[in-house]
C-alpha cells in the first residue's frame, strides 16, 4: 500500500521511491553504468553469443544467421517484457532467455545451450569487477599524482609532528603527505593485483564438472576444454578458473573487496588527518566562495569533503565483513544465500570507492597550507624541543652539563606554567635570555631555534620517495592522467 503521507498525485514520482545516494549524489556516471541493468543484461547477451560462436567453430549445428540475429539484439532489451516473464517464472536468467528468444526466434533453440544461470551471472560479474577496477585505478593514480605535487611543493616546510596526538619533533608538510602517499601506493598495488588476478569462470556446467558440455560434444573432452578456453578469449580473458563449483569461488569477491576496503582505511586515515589539521587552521581543504559551513554559525569553514570521505570510507571498510561472511557460508558446490548480498555488496563497494576517490581528488586539487599559522604553532613548542640543543651549546661554551640541565628544567617548568595556568605564550626563550648564566650563547639562540634544523632528512626523504616509488607508478598512467587530473567539481 502506498504511504498515507504522500499525496496521490506523487505516487508515480521518482522522489517517492528509495534512491541510493551513491547514484544521486556521489558516484560517477561511468561507475553507475558499470553496475546498471543495461550493462548487465547486454553482457548476458554477449555471453550467449560467445559459446554459440565457439560451438559452431567446434562443429555444432549453429548458423551464422542465428549468431547474427543474436548480435543485432545485444543492446535492444525489452525490460518490461523481461519483468513480466520474471513475475511468472521467478527466475531472472530464464526471464531474459525468453525475452531474447522472442526477439531472436531463429536463434531461440541455441540460446543458453548447455549453460547454467551462473554461466551468465558469474561471468558477467567478473567482467563488471574488472571494468570497475579499470575505472578506479586511474582515479587513484590521479589522486597520487596530485598529492605528489603537493608533497614536493611543501617538502621543506617545517610543521609540528604529533605522536599520541601530542606535539612531538618537527616534520614537514610534504613529509606528512608522503605518509599518505605511501599508503595509497599500497592500495594501487593491491587493486592492480586484484585486477590482474581476475580470471573467467568459463563454461563449467551445474556443479563445475562440464558434464552438460561433454554431452553436447558426445564425450569429446578436448573439445569441451577448447570451448572453455575459446569462450574466455572472446570475453577478453586470457586465463580462466580451471576448477569451480557452480559458481566461481566467492574468495575472489573477498580479495577484491579486501583491496577496496583497504583503500577505505587509507582514505579515512588521511582525511582524519586533514580534519585535525583544519581544526588547527594549519591546512584546509577547498572551500568555495558561496559555500556555507554551518546554517547557524556563518563563520564556520567545516571540512565537509574530508568528512564525506571519512563517512564513505567507513561504509567501504564494513563491506569487507559481508564478503568474508558470504564466502564462509558457501556450502559445498554453492548455496543461493550469496545472491541478494552480492547484489548489494559488490555494487556498493565499487560505487563507494569511486565516490570516495572523486571527492579525495577534489580535496587534493585544492589543499591550502597556512605557513604563518604553522610557524606560530611551532614557536609555541619549539623552545621546549630546543632545550637539548641549548644544553649542548652551553657545554661547548665551557658550561657544566648538569648545572645547565637544572637551569633549563626550572625555566621550562616556569614557562609551562605560563602556558597551561595562565593561557600565555611560551616565554622560555625570553627567560633564557634574561638569565645571565646563558650569556655565552645568547647570540646563537636564533640559529638554535631555526625550525629547519629540526626536520632531519625529511626533504631528502620526500625527494627520494617521489623519485624512486611515486613517479614510476604515475608514469604507468601517463596516457590518461591529463584528462583525469582536470578540476573535479562535486555534484553536491
Amino acid at each position: 500500500m502506498f504511504s498515507i503521507d504522500a499525496p496521490v498525485e506523487l505516487q508515480n514520482s521518482e522522489f517517492c521511491n528509495y534512491r541510493s545516494p551513491l547514484s544521486t549524489r556521489y558516484a560517477s556516471k561511468e561507475m553507475q553504468y558499470n553496475f546498471s541493468d543495461q550493462k548487465k543484461f547486454s553482457t548476458w547477451r554477449k555471453l550467449w553469443i560467445y559459446p554459440a560462436k565457439s560451438e559452431k567453430e567446434l562443429g555444432l549445428d549453429i548458423t551464422d544467421e542465428q549468431i547474427g540475429e543474436l548480435e543485432s539484439a545485444i543492446h535492444d532489451i525489452d525490460f518490461a517484457a523481461a519483468a513480466e516473464h520474471e513475475k511468472r517464472v521467478r527466475h531472472d536468467v530464464m526471464a531474459h532467455v525468453h525475452t531474447l528468444a522472442a526477439r531472436c526466434p531463429r536463434a531461440a533453440p541455441i540460446i543458453h545451450l548447455g549453460a547454467t544461470s551462473c554461466y551468465v551471472g558469474d561471468n558477467t560479474d567478473l567482467i563488471v569487477l574488472r571494468h570497475g577496477l579499470d575505472l578506479l585505478l586511474p582515479r587513484l593514480a590521479a589522486v597520487i599524482s596530485r598529492l605528489a605535487k603537493f608533497a614536493d611543493e611543501y617538502k621543506s616546510l617545517p610543521i609540528l609532528g604529533f605522536t599520541h596526538l601530542q606535539p612531538a619533533q618537527l616534520t614537514t608538510v610534504g613529509k606528512r603527505a608522503s605518509l599518505w602517499l605511501s599508503d595509497l601506493l599500497m592500495d594501487e598495488r593491491a587493486l592492480s593485483r586484484a585486477r590482474d588476478d581476475l580470471r573467467f569462470r568459463g563454461v563449467k556446467g551445474t556443479t563445475g564438472t562440464q558434464a552438460s558440455f561433454m554431452q553436447l560434444f558426445t564425450g569429446d573432452s578436448e573439445k569441451v576444454r577448447a570451448l572453455d578456453k575459446r569462450v574466455a578469449q572472446l570475453a577478453g580473458f586470457d586465463k580462466r578458473y580451471i576448477v569451480t563449483g557452480q559458481t566461481y569461488s566467492r574468495k575472489v569477491d573477498l580479495e577484491v573487496i579486501a583491496a577496496l576496503s583497504g583503500l577505505g582505511a587509507t582514505v579515512h586515515k588521511m582525511c582524519s588527518d586533514i580534519r585535525i589539521l583544519a581544526s588547527r587552521k594549519e591546512l584546509e581543504e577547498p572551500f568555495e566562495t558561496s559555500q556555507i559551513g554551518s546554517s547557524a554559525m556563518p563563520y564556520k569553514r567545516n571540512p565537509m569533503r574530508s568528512e564525506r570521505c571519512c563517512a564513505l570510507a567507513r561504509h567501504l571498510i564494513t563491506l569487507h565483513a559481508n564478503a568474508a561472511n558470504t564466502h564462509a557460508v558457501q556450502w559445498l558446490e554453492r548455496t543461493l544465500d550469496d545472491s541478494a548480498n552480492r547484489r548489494l555488496t559488490l555494487a556498493e563497494a565499487f560505487l563507494t570507492a569511486d565516490a570516495t576517490l572523486l571527492t579525495l581528488l577534489n580535496i587534493c586539487q585544492g589543499l591550502v597550507v597556512y605557513p604563518k599559522v604553522v610557524a606560530r604553532h611551532i614557536a609555541q613548542e619549539l623552545p621546549f624541543m630546543a632545550t637539548e640543543n641549548i644544553i649542548m651549546a652551553m657545554v661547548q661554551a665551557g658550561g657544566d652539563r648538569q648545572v645547565c640541565h637544572e637551569k633549563i628544567r626550572v625555566l621550562s617548568h616556569e614557562a609551562g606554567a605560563q602556558v597551561k595556568q595562565h593561557g600565555k605564550d611560551n616565554d622560555l626563550i625570553e627567560r633564557v635570555k634574561k638569565d645571565s648564566y646563558f650569556a655565552p650563547i645568547i647570540s646563537q639562540l636564533d640559529a638554535i631555534l631555526d625550525a629547519t634544523t629540526f626536520i632531519g632528512r625529511a626533504p631528502e626523504q620526500v625527494i627520494e620517495f617521489l623519485e624512486e616509488e611515486v613517479n614510476p607508478l604515475v608514469a604507468k598512467y601517463k596516457d590518461v592522467l591529463s584528462e583525469l587530473e582536470k578540476p573535479v567539481a562535486l555534484n553536491i
